[in-house]
Protein backbone atom coordinates (compact mmCIF):
# COMPACT_ATOMS: atom_id res chain seq x y z
CA UNK A 1 0.00 0.00 0.00
CA UNK A 2 1.63 3.42 -1.00
CA UNK A 3 1.90 6.14 1.35
CA UNK A 4 -0.64 8.90 -0.06
CA UNK A 5 0.37 11.44 2.48
CA UNK A 6 3.17 12.47 5.17
CA UNK A 7 3.42 13.23 8.62
CA UNK A 8 5.10 16.05 10.59
CA UNK A 9 5.23 16.11 14.86
CA UNK A 10 4.72 19.75 15.47
CA UNK A 11 6.96 19.71 18.38
CA UNK A 12 7.15 17.32 21.13
CA UNK A 13 3.64 17.64 22.24
CA UNK A 14 2.05 14.06 20.54
CA UNK A 15 5.20 12.22 21.11
CA UNK A 16 4.41 13.44 25.00
CA UNK A 17 0.81 12.34 24.84
CA UNK A 18 2.31 9.01 22.99
CA UNK A 19 4.93 7.90 25.06
CA UNK A 20 2.41 7.92 28.00
CA UNK A 21 0.02 5.27 26.52
CA UNK A 22 -0.09 1.57 27.38
CA UNK A 23 1.86 -0.52 24.58
CA UNK A 24 -1.65 -1.86 22.72
CA UNK A 25 -2.59 1.60 22.77
CA UNK A 26 0.66 3.18 21.15
CA UNK A 27 -0.25 0.01 18.73
CA UNK A 28 -4.00 1.12 18.00
CA UNK A 29 -2.80 4.33 17.64
CA UNK A 30 -0.03 3.40 14.78
CA UNK A 31 -2.25 1.78 13.08
CA UNK A 32 -4.82 4.40 12.86
CA UNK A 33 -1.99 6.77 11.94
CA UNK A 34 -1.02 4.39 8.97
CA UNK A 35 -4.41 4.62 7.64
CA UNK A 36 -4.79 8.07 7.73
CA UNK A 37 -1.28 8.02 5.56
CA UNK A 38 -2.57 4.82 3.15
CA UNK A 39 -5.72 5.71 2.64
CA UNK A 40 -7.08 8.53 -0.23
CA UNK A 41 -10.69 8.65 1.78
CA UNK A 42 -10.17 8.76 5.23
CA UNK A 43 -13.90 7.60 7.18
CA UNK A 44 -15.13 9.93 9.77
CA UNK A 45 -14.43 7.02 12.15
CA UNK A 46 -10.91 7.58 12.27
CA UNK A 47 -10.34 11.21 11.06
CA UNK A 48 -13.18 14.18 11.84
CA UNK A 49 -12.90 18.35 11.35
CA UNK A 50 -13.78 20.14 14.56
CA UNK A 51 -16.75 21.81 14.06
CA UNK A 52 -16.21 25.71 14.59
CA UNK A 53 -12.45 25.15 14.33
CA UNK A 54 -11.22 25.97 10.68
CA UNK A 55 -8.56 23.88 9.46
CA UNK A 56 -8.56 21.47 12.84
CA UNK A 57 -8.75 17.94 12.75
CA UNK A 58 -8.82 14.83 15.24
CA UNK A 59 -7.60 11.58 14.49
CA UNK A 60 -9.92 9.20 16.51
CA UNK A 61 -8.79 5.89 17.83
CA UNK A 62 -10.57 3.76 20.05
CA UNK A 63 -9.58 0.51 22.18
CA UNK A 64 -11.93 -1.24 24.04
CA UNK A 65 -14.00 1.53 26.43
CA UNK A 66 -10.81 4.03 25.49
CA UNK A 67 -11.05 6.87 23.57
CA UNK A 68 -7.90 8.85 22.05
CA UNK A 69 -8.12 11.69 20.40
CA UNK A 70 -4.86 13.72 18.27
CA UNK A 71 -5.41 16.70 16.64
CA UNK A 72 -3.73 17.79 13.46
CA UNK A 73 -4.18 19.87 10.19
CA UNK A 74 -3.06 19.32 6.79
CA UNK A 75 -0.12 21.30 4.83
CA UNK A 76 0.43 21.57 1.39
CA UNK A 77 -2.58 18.82 1.34
CA UNK A 78 -0.97 16.08 1.43
CA UNK A 79 1.07 16.60 5.09
CA UNK A 80 -0.75 15.77 8.37
CA UNK A 81 0.34 17.95 11.49
CA UNK A 82 -0.19 16.43 14.58
CA UNK A 83 -0.61 18.65 17.61
CA UNK A 84 -1.52 17.49 21.20
CA UNK A 85 -3.61 14.05 21.98
CA UNK A 86 -5.46 12.57 24.86
CA UNK A 87 -7.68 10.33 26.12
CA UNK A 88 -11.46 10.96 26.69
CA UNK A 89 -13.04 10.32 29.82
CA UNK A 90 -16.53 11.95 28.98
CA UNK A 91 -18.08 12.03 26.18
CA UNK A 92 -17.75 15.76 24.79
CA UNK A 93 -14.22 16.55 23.78
CA UNK A 94 -12.01 18.61 26.13
CA UNK A 95 -12.57 22.64 24.80
CA UNK A 96 -9.41 23.21 26.83
CA UNK A 97 -7.37 20.91 24.24
CA UNK A 98 -9.67 21.81 21.31
CA UNK A 99 -7.82 25.02 22.40
CA UNK A 100 -4.39 23.90 22.84
CA UNK A 101 -4.74 22.39 19.42
CA UNK A 102 -5.61 25.85 18.10
CA UNK A 103 -3.12 27.43 19.47
CA UNK A 104 -0.22 25.04 18.08
CA UNK A 105 -1.54 25.01 14.61
CA UNK A 106 -1.73 29.11 14.59
CA UNK A 107 1.89 28.87 16.21
CA UNK A 108 3.03 26.12 13.22
CA UNK A 109 1.59 27.97 10.29
CA UNK A 110 3.04 31.41 11.51
CA UNK A 111 6.73 29.75 11.39
CA UNK A 112 6.77 28.53 8.02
Amino acid sequence: MNQVRGLVFYKNHFHDFFDKQSEKAKEKIDYVLFLVTHIDSVPEKFLKHIAGRKGLYEIRVEIGNNIYRIFCCFDKGKIIVLFNGYQIKTQKTSIKEIDLANKLMKEYFSTI
